[in-house]
């Protein structure tokens, strides 16, 4: 995996790139929509490849070693033979999974004991075995595996979770080049930064994993509850200090909002349930704010989900017409609610990576940041 930094945003740290994988090349900034269990809640590949245009999805780790598990995936031959995708694909290291089950899991040096949410059934992620799953679904960008405390972490807490997930990256790494990939393509190991909402702490991490030299950085461990001014800030902080000449991708965020404001701040991929979640909850994303198509007040509105959207949203559904699938529960509502929001959400990357181009990117974000902080 190459990186190629083809603009950068002359006022800010905004940049513009292309990823070269052996799936093929993702333009950034790049939204990622996520694919926790092989497939993109509601979506059809063909809606994914051709109506939104993703350029890339991600899957998750620890779901998917549950179910269908390994033995699955790997007699079809990887995870992109398996659902059909053909593009460049990324895996979590089911890291946050595993930290979130507090109460079935236990925190060793060696990794971390715990059991299935599925049928209570005991296993064990070590660095080394998250790596050999990894290796085994096949995606082209995998994890390393850390632990990622909570945003309300003390700092002797975040202080030593951070020193483990050091100690496991070097597992990582090591295990990493001690195999090869099991169908014939490059994967690419990313670290993560961690340190919870602690400036020395993330500064220690962004050092430590800058001298790795790995192909591509990842920032974990925010937006988990801190308020987002800090978010902006250690974003700022761990940006600096980690290379230019490399993607570097922010974890689990966000809204439209926190997105143009972390392509500020240098950030090149980003993922998050949200477009997807909120649709299947009725909230939709257009170009002036969103909107709950639950309400009322959309009953008699024959108007596009987004009016301003029709490059590319579907202009045949009206909000009245989903308004009336929401409140008669029809499974369609769902559907259309979320191929709207992705292909939203990868509009306004699209957007942000020509303004960069243009080198107005600045402007345009203020006045886009105001619109989309309405609630229609």
């Amino acid at each position: 995996m190459t990186f190629e930094l083809q603009h950068t945003d002359p006022h800010s740290s905004a940049r513009a790139g292309l990823i070269h994988t052996d799936h093929g090349d993702i333009q950034t900034p790049i939204f990622m929509p996520v694919g926790t269990q092989a497939t993109v809640k509601g979506v059809h590949l063909h809606e994914l490849k051709d109506d939104v245009k993703a350029q890339i999805i991600l899957g998750n780790t620890y779901h998917l070693y549950l179910r269908p598990g390994l033995d699955v995936i790997e007699a079809a031959g990887g995870l992109h033979r398996f659902n059909g995708f053909d593009r460049p694909m990324l895996t979590d290291s089911g890291g946050f999974q595993v930290f979130s089950l507090a109460g079935i899991r236990k925190i060793k040096e060696e990794g971390v004991e715990f059991r299935s949410h599925i049928d209570g059934s005991k296993h064990f992620f070590s660095p080394e075995r998250v790596m050999d799953i990894e290796r085994s679904i096949g995606a082209d960008i995998i994890m390393a595996f850390d632990e990622c405390p909570p945003g309300t972490s003390d700092y002797a807490y975040a202080k030593k979770s951070l020193a483990l997930t050091e100690r496991w990256l070097d597992r990582c790494i090591q295990r990493f080049n001690e195999t090869e990939p099991k169908y014939g393509y490059h994967q690419s190991l990313f670290p993560i930064v961690q340190g919870c909402t602690y400036r020395d702490l993330r500064i220690r991490a962004a050092e430590n994993v800058a001298s790795k030299g790995a192909e591509g950085n990842a920032i974990g461990g925010l937006a988990v509850g801190e308020p987002t001014e800090v978010m902006y800030e250690m974003v700022e902080v761990v940006n600096g200090i980690l290379p230019k000449d490399r993607p570097r991708y922010l974890m689990g965020v966000g809204t439209p909002v926190n997105l143009l404001e972390n392509i500020e701040r240098g950030v090149d991929m980003f993922d998050c349930v949200m477009p997807t979640r909120n649709g299947r909850n009725a909230q939709i994303f257009t170009q002036h704010g969103t909107v709950n198509l639950r309400n009322k007040k959309w009953e008699m509105d024959f108007s596009p989900l987004d009016p301003d959207g029709t490059s590319y949203v579907d202009s045949a559904y009206s909000r009245a017409y989903v308004h009336h699938l929401f409140k008669a529960q029809e499974l369609l509502a769902l559907q259309i609610a979320s191929i709207h929001n992705i292909a939203f959400y990868l509009w306004l990357m699209g957007q942000a990576r020509e303004h960069i181009i243009k080198g107005d990117f600045c402007v345009w974000k203020a006045r886009m940041v105001e619109e989309l902080s309405r609630r229609l």
